[in-house]
Formats: C-alpha cells, sequence, structure tokens
C-alpha cells in the first residue's frame, strides 16, 4: 500500500520539475520578445511605429509631410492605426512564440502570466 503513495511522490516530483521548467522557458521567452521589434506603418508610410514582443511602443516616427496645423484629425488617425498595426504584429508574434513552448495548446491562465497579452 505505501508503494503506491511512493509512486504518486515520484509523479508529483516529476510534474514540480516540469512546471520550474516551463516556467523558466516562459521566462526565456518574455526577455527574447523585449528583444524582438515589430514595425508598422499607415499612410504610406508616412507614420511608423516601431514596437517589442512585450507591447511596449519603442518609436513613433512621423514624415513632417504630414505635419498640418489644419488637418490634426488625420494625424491622431495615421498614429492610431500606426500603433493598432503595430500592436496586432506584436501580438501575433507574442502568441506564436508562446505557441512554441506550449505546442499550439490553448491552456487558460497562461497567456497572461508573465506580463505577456
Amino acid at each position: 500500500m505505501m508503494k503506491g503513495f511512493g509512486n504518486i511522490t515520484e509523479m508529483m516530483k516529476q510534474a514540480q520539475k516540469q512546471a520550474q521548467k516551463m516556467q523558466k522557458q516562459m521566462e526565456e521567452i518574455q526577455n527574447d520578445l523585449k528583444e524582438r521589434v515589430v514595425d508598422a506603418s499607415s499612410g504610406g508610410g508616412m507614420v511608423t511605429v516601431q514596437m517589442n514582443g512585450k507591447q511596449e511602443i519603442l518609436s513613433i516616427k512621423i514624415d513632417p509631410e504630414v505635419v498640418d496645423p489644419n488637418d490634426v484629425q488625420m494625424l491622431e488617425d495615421l498614429i492610431l492605426s500606426a500603433v493598432s498595426q503595430a500592436f496586432k504584429k506584436s501580438q501575433e508574434l507574442y502568441q506564436a512564440e508562446m505557441g512554441k513552448l506550449t505546442g499550439g495548446l490553448n491552456i487558460p491562465g497562461l497567456q497572461g502570466l508573465f506580463g505577456g497579452v
């Protein structure tokens, strides 16, 4: 009867090791994503946004030709569009990297761990 408990204890140890290994891999992916950059633009390149894989905006470049004090709304729309595209690309990058770790499984709660999206 005690032999069965030994098997359960060993299984628990193995599960804990696997969880620690997965956590370490996730941390490595998070660090990698911080260094990976996506670019997005709008208005034919008039506004360009760089964002890393952790959804942090790194830069916004605006072509001086698009700056018109009489049409601020257009500039706002171009910036919003470029930021939205960069965010989408960053999310796709994050999903692809996390998919490598989880084998494509959609594990509830895993997506938001370690500052992810």
